[in-house]
Parts: C-alpha cells; sequence; structure tokens
C-alpha cells in the first residue's frame, strides 16, 4: 500500500495565487490528498456515480451556466446535493460572480469555497501540476544529485567512495549541486523522476575532514538548485581487480526507482581517475542518445562493416 501524501489548502492558495471565499477553519489545516481535479458538470446534474468528492472542484462558465438556467428551487436542490459530498475544496474560476447559493451550501457543509482569474483550462493545467508534484510517490536514497550540462545525474555508492569531494568538483567546474548524503526522489509522472534535498540539509555537502559546508555561500546561488529531473545514474564502486567493466557502451544497463527505469552506469573508483570528467562525459553521451545518436552502436557497425559482417 502507497504511503498517502498530503498538501496544506494554504499552499495551493499561496503557489496559484487565490482569492479565499470561504474559509470554515484555517487553510493550515484543511489537507487536500488527491493530485486529480474534476469540473462537476455530471454531478450538478445529479449524476454522482464514480464521482470522487476528495478531488478539488471546478466550477468555470459551463457549470454557471448550467446553474443559471436552473430554477432557483432546482439551483437550490442541485447545489446542495453537490456540497452534501463534502468535496476537498470549490474553485470558482475566470473571476465570476458567486452565487449566493453557492455560498449558502458551502457554510452549510464547511466546503472551502476560492475564486481566481485564470480560465479553467489552464487554472486546472497548473493545480494538477503542483498537486502532482507535491503528492508525489517519493523514497529516499543515500546519494548525490547533481546538475551537469543540463542533466540530473544521481550518484550512488558506499559511505567513502568519494561521492560528495566529486559533487564539490562538479560544482568547481561549473555545474549545480542539488543534494548530498540524501536525496528525496518523486515519481511526478509515469516517465519523470524529480530529486531534491530535504529541507534541514539543502545547499549543504558533507566533506569527511573538513566537515560541513554550505555551497550556496561559497560557491553562490548559480552553484546550488532546489530539484531536478533524474536523467542518469552513476554507481561508483572501487575498483576490483579482474573485475569486466563495460569498455564499449553497448550493453545498455538501467535502474528501476519508483517503477521507472533510468539509464545508469558503473564506474570504478581509483586513484589517478578523474571522476568530475568522466561524469561530465557521460552526461554528455546520455544527453547524445536521447536526441537519437548512440556512439557505441555506431563504432560497432563501422566494426562490422570492415571486417565484412
Amino acid at each position: 500500500m502507497e504511503d498517502l501524501y498530503t498538501v496544506p489548502l494554504s499552499d495551493i492558495i499561496k503557489e496559484l495565487s487565490l482569492e479565499s471565499i470561504y474559509m470554515p477553519q484555517s487553510p493550515e489545516k484543511i489537507l487536500v490528498s488527491c493530485p486529480r481535479v474534476n469540473r462537476p458538470g455530471l454531478p450538478l446534474a445529479g449524476f454522482f456515480d464514480h464521482y470522487e468528492a476528495e478531488r478539488i472542484q471546478l466550477i468555470g462558465k459551463m457549470e454557471a451556466l448550467y446553474l443559471d438556467s436552473l430554477t432557483f428551487e432546482q439551483r437550490e436542490k442541485s447545489l446542495d446535493a453537490f456540497f452534501a459530498t463534502k468535496p476537498a475544496a470549490v474553485v470558482v474560476t475566470t473571476s465570476m460572480e458567486i452565487d449566493e447559493l453557492i455560498l449558502t451550501s458551502a457554510e452549510k457543509y464547511a466546503v472551502p469555497v476560492m475564486r481566481t482569474k485564470e480560465s479553467t483550462s489552464e487554472f486546472m493545467s497548473a493545480l494538477i501540476a503542483f498537486l502532482n508534484l507535491k503528492l508525489a510517490p517519493r523514497i529516499t536514497r543515500h546519494a548525490v544529485l547533481v546538475e551537469v550540462y543540463g542533466e540530473g545525474v544521481l550518484l550512488l555508492g558506499d559511505s567513502g567512495v568519494g561521492k560528495s569531494e566529486t559533487a564539490i568538483e562538479l560544482v568547481k567546474r561549473g555545474h549545480r549541486l542539488i543534494a548530498d548524503d540524501a536525496v528525496e526522489i518523486k515519481r511526478v509522472s509515469k516517465k519523470t523522476l524529480v530529486g531534491e534535498a530535504p529541507e534541514i540539509i539543502r545547499h549543504y555537502v558533507e566533506l569527511r575532514g573538513v566537515g560541513i559546508i554550505d555551497v550556496r555561500r561559497l560557491f553562490g546561488m548559480g552553484a546550488v538548485k532546489q530539484s531536478e529531473k533524474i536523467e542518469l545514474i552513476i554507481n561508483l564502486e572501487p575498483w576490483v581487480q579482474g573485475k569486466m567493466y563495460d569498455r564499449l557502451g553497448l550493453d545498455e544497463q538501467f535502474t528501476d526507482i519508483l517503477g521507472i527505469d533510468i539509464p545508469s552506469l558503473t564506474i570504478p573508483v581509483r586513484p589517478g581517475r578523474n571522476l568530475s570528467i568522466i561524469i561530465e562525459i557521460a552526461a554528455m553521451n546520455n544527453r547524445l542518445k536521447r536526441m537519437g545518436y548512440n556512439t557505441a552502436e555506431e563504432f560497432n557497425n563501422r566494426l562490422m562493416e570492415s571486417m565484412g559482417i
């Protein structure tokens, strides 16, 4: 069973600049748990099959016009039945005037009512994107997350293998740190993972022998970033003599995180190897693959042609 995450209604109001019309209690105490949004056309008409009251409900021009077409008694009955389901909240879009019956029913059933100046479709898109991020399934991994040439690179490996030192070297070379030691990974869509640092350790890096350093203050705001998509995973491990490591790159590896396969590499670590440069090359090569060009396959094809195969 997946963990249930919530977001306070106050965060939604702040993020999307909503006007609070009616609040039964402090919006900090009203928690939203469903990332889906609904336009209640059918429920207002009395059809509630498969209706999910835990969704935020949007009343746009179409819903308003339908309500205006009803007699006072019909409208009162329709709104009373709708608000009796106690939806998570109701948002009226396009700065429309709010029917007094809406407020009466909202107060009767203690349902928050807000208003936005945005059109219904634009507001719905922004709200769904925000809820998907805040309510996404997540895990925390012992890792380092850096942005290298626009690619989110997650560095995995045992403690002491050199993840933090490599991250600092990458920052010095102009790249950006997202998280050190603990990375909170969220699945924001069926194809996308986003990583960020827990707030208490955000922008900090631990270097053995030196201690905790504040990357933002030491290197400037341009050296840090709050979150980043994870597009490549690099496993750092101590060099094992005699172990066969991939030298061509033909065998693609993937690591499953929250049901999403992310391209991954295993890079052996030993004195003399410049990990920061290797990771830069790996990030650029991963981007090249996503753009449709695979160097290893091209080289293999040329080799086969030269051999007449």
